[in-house]
């Protein structure tokens, strides 16, 4: 990031992708507190069908902001690409979520008094977005905030500001005003000043713990203004009583690699009956000796592609040498395949004799591994956690998934499924250091607008019965 601009280049081959000036806060701040208003005042309907021409653009434009978004996040074409639909169908949810979460409705109440209950936006919502999905999990955000009639300044990624400024283009083309959603380009200085600035009514972030904490304490003095934090998790995956070894293994493979596992909600710890370790780990041994880890355009296409970049690369094997300096025992060690390129091979080390097991989110592919006696160990080591995003069971047992359920402490409880892979259709979020208790997703709709409650009749007819002198 030399000087006044930010670049942008291929994790997969260090070619330079994008470059721009860093932008001006208190310009695109200013430009939408002029715009809100008007959005706001127009109805829901002109609203929706801006949004809904929005994904048509996006549509339209699929192949090359899923080529974008590959060669800027390094991740395979088709996952790129799913990436792009889910946010088409971001618009047709966020309307639903929108009725139901946030519609208007009347409330009875006595003596001919009827009560309404509506909503109303804030007003200028800043948006902070990540590298791993810069597309699906900003415009998660953005589009209930637009919806609600909200202004947004969006600033994403320093690692992914193409496709941010992408996705800002889509919307302009569609017909948002361009005042009501703006792009900041700019690195950690400019999201400090964002989330910082005056003229917001509230910040919509995703990203690490760390910032999301920082970010926690900034805004303890600023009751008036919504926060929503989208952060990371430390998640377990257990298995126990399942004669499927193989399954389980595929399920393992997927929560932990998947995207590199850059995946708030990706799997960090296995946590497996010892009497099943041996042959569940040979099983995802095997499998990871048969992942192919490549570039996002190869032929045959790769299950993933390689971390953000060699600042990252390079953090994850010093992480996993740490690991093993803790008395972890390596299963699989963490190769670098290309020199020079952030691809790092996915990672195994069995911690459960370690002097210490860290509770930190590490953002790549290295699974911790813990042998349990019983399956109440097992669970009380998926709790060993400050974080509580995301956890799943796999189990041939249902009683064994109703203790699991009743006793784990996640936002995302899981059976016979994948810790990631969450749906947009349903709310997104955990406990702990996961998030502030504002779920995403399908419940984003809640932080988007606030309930105003009205004790409404159409002429003033009162009286005082009570306490009054004769007159």
């Amino acid at each position: 990031m030399p000087g006044s601009e930010i670049i942008s280049t291929e994790p997969a081959t260090g070619a330079v992708l994008w470059r721009q000036k860093i932008g001006d806060v208190d310009a695109e701040v200013a430009k939408a507190r002029e715009s809100w208003a008007d959005w706001a005042s127009r109805p829901l309907a002109f609203r929706i069908e801006a949004l809904r021409r929005f994904a048509n653009v996006v549509r339209q434009k699929s192949d090359a902001f899923t080529d974008l978004i590959a060669r800027e996040t390094g991740k395979p074409l088709w996952e790129a690409r799913t990436e792009v639909e889910t946010v088409i169908a971001k618009v047709d949810i966020s309307v639903t979520a929108f009725s139901e979460r946030t519609g208007q409705r009347r409330i009875d109440a006595p003596m001919n008094t009827r009560l309404a209950l509506r909503h109303k936006p804030h007003g200028v919502l800043a948006v902070l977005g990540p590298y791993n999905f810069p597309a699906h999990l900003p415009n998660g955000h953005i589009v209930p905030a637009l919806l609600a009639g909200n202004a947004v300044v969006f600033k994403p990624s320093e690692k992914t500001p193409a496709t941010g400024a992408f996705l800002v283009e889509c919307f302009h083309a569609a017909g948002v005003p361009e005042g009501c959603i703006r792009l900041v380009i700019g690195g950690p200085d400019e999201g400090k000043a964002l989330a910082g600035h005056d003229g917001i009514d509230g910040l919509l972030f995703t990203g690490s713990a760390r910032t999301g904490i920082a970010l926690n304490r900034a805004f303890a003095s600023k009751p008036e203004k919504i926060l929503a934090l989208e952060m990371g998790g430390n998640n377990p995956i257990v298995v126990w009583s399942t004669p499927d070894i193989y399954s389980a293994a595929v399920l393992v493979v997927q929560s932990a690699f998947t995207t590199a596992g850059q995946r708030c909600t990706a799997a960090r710890r296995l946590i497996v009956d010892e009497t099943l370790f041996e042959p569940l780990v040979g099983e995802v041994n095997k499998l990871i000796g048969r992942l192919i880890i490549g570039e996002p355009h190869a032929d045959p296409a790769p299950f993933m592609g390689p971390v953000i970049d060699n600042d990252t690369a390079d953090l994850l094997t010093e992480s996993f040498l740490e690991l093993s300096f803790l008395g972890g025992k390596p299963l699989r060690h963490m190769e670098r395949p290309i020199e020079g390129r952030p691809f790092v091979t996915p990672a195994m080390i069995d911690m459960t004799d370690a002097r210490e097991k860290p509770d930190i989110e590490l953002f790549g592919p290295i699974l911790q591994v813990i042998r349990a006696k019983t399956f109440e160990q097992a669970i009380a080591e998926a709790n060993d956690t400050r974080y509580g995003l995301s956890a799943s069971l796999v189990s041939q047992d249902p009683q064994l998934y109703d203790q699991f359920w009743a006793n784990i402490r996640a936002g995302i409880v899981n059976w016979n499924k994948p810790t990631n892979g969450a749906s947009s259709a349903a709310p997104f979020g955990g406990i702990g250091w996961s998030g502030n208790h504002r779920p995403s997703a399908f419940y984003a709709a809640d932080y988007c607008a606030y309930p105003v409650v009205s004790s409404e009749a159409e002429q003033a007819r009162v009286s005082i019965g009570i306490g009054l002198r004769d007159g």
